[in-house]
């Protein structure tokens, strides 16, 4: 692998799994870049973000952390006062400061549909779990991928905790405030508005916003290439064009 990048870190958000950077990791490996997907613990902010700081300090050399839907909230955190990290792409996802919650910044600008979508259930560590029901996960979360995919997606889909999702940033410093990011959503995003995800690029100052037409929450798995160029755009590669 080309060593004059730095390795990319994919991180999935709820109802996701690793396996949905798999499109994007395949474009990456093609261009020789370094890609590693990690797999989200989605049990809360701190300690979510405590394991990816932990994957980032076992590569050893620095990293563009990518995250995707409360993954962003997780990047933001685990990317806070870290040497190691030298940017943030955001893929569909939120970018809280601090004190801010995924369920907060979901309903902060009107369109989304999930929580019409969720089922509830107790877990024994205490608390409830949240799912995307089978028959609503593939128009809500992958609307634009097929639907034999999006029944898969349904069924491999991560729950997270209720509490992970309304846990506040912990940090007073969000990474974006100190770190370049990128950021590239779907306009048509039923999980969190696209209002809201221009509104929160444009408090970080993104050094690009990329809003792909008729995609979907699922745009890692959708639309592969396009998320693949923001990224290399965040490594500053010359190579974009060789995958647009």
């Amino acid at each position: 692998m080309d060593t004059q990048y730095p390795t990319v870190v994919l991180v999935h958000g709820a109802f996701a799994e690793s396996a949905s950077w798999n499109g994007v990791i395949d474009r990456l490996h093609e261009l020789d870049i370094e890609a590693v997907a990690a797999a989200n613990p989605l049990r809360g902010v701190a300690g979510d973000a405590a394991y990816v700081r932990d994957v980032v300090a076992a590569i050893g050399r620095p990293v563009l952390l990518v995250g995707h839907s409360y993954g962003g909230i997780v990047i933001t955190e685990a990317a806070a006062g870290n040497p190691d990290v030298v940017g943030l792409v955001y893929v569909a996802a939120f970018a809280p400061d601090h004190g801010e919650s995924a369920f907060e910044l979901s309903a902060r600008s009107p369109g989304s549909t999930l929580g019409e979508a969720l089922t509830a259930y107790p877990v024994s560590t205490g608390g409830n779990e949240l799912a995307i029901r089978l028959d609503a996960f593939p128009a809500q979360f992958a609307a634009d991928v097929p639907l034999a995919d999006a029944t898969r997606l349904a069924r491999t889909q991560r729950p997270v905790t209720e509490s992970a999702l309304r846990d506040g940033l912990p940090t007073d410093t969000p990474a974006w405030q100190t770190l370049p990011s990128w950021f590239v959503f779907g306009g048509q995003d039923r999980n969190i508005p696209a209002a809201e995800l221009h509104a929160e690029a444009q408090r970080a100052r993104a050094r690009t916003v990329n809003e792909v037409e008729g995609a979907s929450h699922a745009i890692a798995v959708s639309r592969p290439l396009e998320v693949t160029s923001t990224i290399l755009e965040a490594l500053g590669a010359d190579v974009a064009e060789e995958v647009a």
